[in-house]
């Protein structure tokens, strides 16, 4: 039958919450380089302004910065949105661990119940809670 159908694939593991957020702060900062290029850029187009007449050619020059400024705005909102997804992921990982904890803690078995009113009950001093029926 394998020689038909084939053999089963070795499923990879699924990515953990810290390759997550490793793997979108990476893209981060690929979007922080774009910006340093194009903050570049824009300086370079500043100096041009400056030195020009005004004229056409001023206007042509403004005409380019503020189609880089407005690809340095896009590129931003990137970026916040990029570094609010980490956070978020790392508020998940933060309460997952707390869960995870919180597991460890907790009594283990089947008599945690029976425990809890054998420590009640040597506190009291009787043989029953208050919200159980006492049989004499």
């Amino acid at each position: 039958m394998k020689r038909v159908f084939g053999a089963k694939k070795d499923k990879e593991p699924p990515p953990s919450i810290q390759d997550a957020s490793d793997r979108i702060n990476k893209r981060g900062d690929n979007v922080d380089e774009k910006l340093k290029k194009l903050d570049a850029e824009l300086t370079r187009y500043r100096e041009q302004i400056k030195k020009t007449r005004p004229g056409p050619a001023q206007e042509a020059i403004k005409a380019r910065a503020m189609r880089i400024l407005k690809q340095k705005r896009m590129y931003e909102g990137q970026r916040d949105m990029l570094y609010n997804q980490t956070f978020n992921l790392d508020q998940v990982s933060f309460a997952a661990e707390g869960l995870k904890d919180a597991q460890q803690t907790r009594p283990k078995g089947h008599n945690s119940g029976q425990s809890s009113r054998s420590f009640f009950s040597s506190l009291i001093g009787i043989g029953c809670l208050p919200h159980e029926r006492c049989q004499p």
